[in-house]
């Protein structure tokens, strides 16, 4: 039976000033004292992640700088490939914003676990239903190119969130239900019979 095996990682932490707004697709920059601090976990990545597999990441620079620092910790270097399809939620207008503006500019109740709601659309942005159905789509796509393949793709929460939730056939607000940590790994298989999930948020050398 012809599957693609998909092992999904989350980026590394960005840096803290990064951190106190809501980024969305910026291209901000990674904290150099996690990378340091995590060495461990990516010697955990590097041994754990199959061999061999397809890499790819997106057009932000800190999935890239994520991936680097895997190879640095042992897994044998391999092309990385940008795939769009499976960058970050777009927030629009509001990306740059400090958190504690964005509530007055909600046009939606916020999500009990996530600033908005899975229905909510920044002006400019996109809401999570539409980032399911675009991550959605681009696996298909990866699928149809690596049959029988293992396939290494680190890209970020809200689309690694989203790629759950288009397995298992979720909305958006029940994906904003799913934690998913820097560093995790999340792995989702596209079969004959279609997608099923192998495991969520599991963190390196736990």
């Amino acid at each position: 039976m012809s599957e693609t095996r998909f092992w999904l990682i989350r980026h590394a932490i960005v840096d803290e000033n990064a951190r106190a707004m809501l980024y969305g697709v910026m291209d901000v920059p990674l904290c150099e004292t996690s990378l340091l601090e995590q060495a461990p976990m990516y010697c955990a990545l590097a041994a754990r992640l199959p061999r061999p597999a397809a890499w790819k990441v997106t057009p932000l620079s800190r999935t890239r700088r994520t991936a680097e620092a895997i190879f640095a910790a042992g897994y044998p270097r391999r092309e990385l490939e940008v795939e769009e399809a499976l960058i970050e939620q777009s927030l629009g207008e509001w990306q740059g914003l400090p958190h504690a503006e964005l509530p007055a500019r909600l046009t939606l109740p916020k999500h009990a676990f996530w600033p908005l709601s899975g229905d909510e659309r920044p002006p400019g942005g996109e809401t999570l239903a539409e980032v399911i159905k675009r991550v959605g789509d681009g696996l298909g796509q990866l699928a149809a190119r690596h049959p029988d393949e293992d396939v290494v793709i680190v890209s970020h929460g809200g689309a690694i969130r989203a790629a759950v939730a288009h397995c298992l056939r979720i909305g958006p607000d029940n994906a904003l239900h799913l934690t998913v940590q820097n560093l995790s790994l999340t792995q989702v298989e596209r079969t004959e019979d279609g997608w099923r999930v192998i495991c969520v948020n599991e963190l390196p050398g736990y």
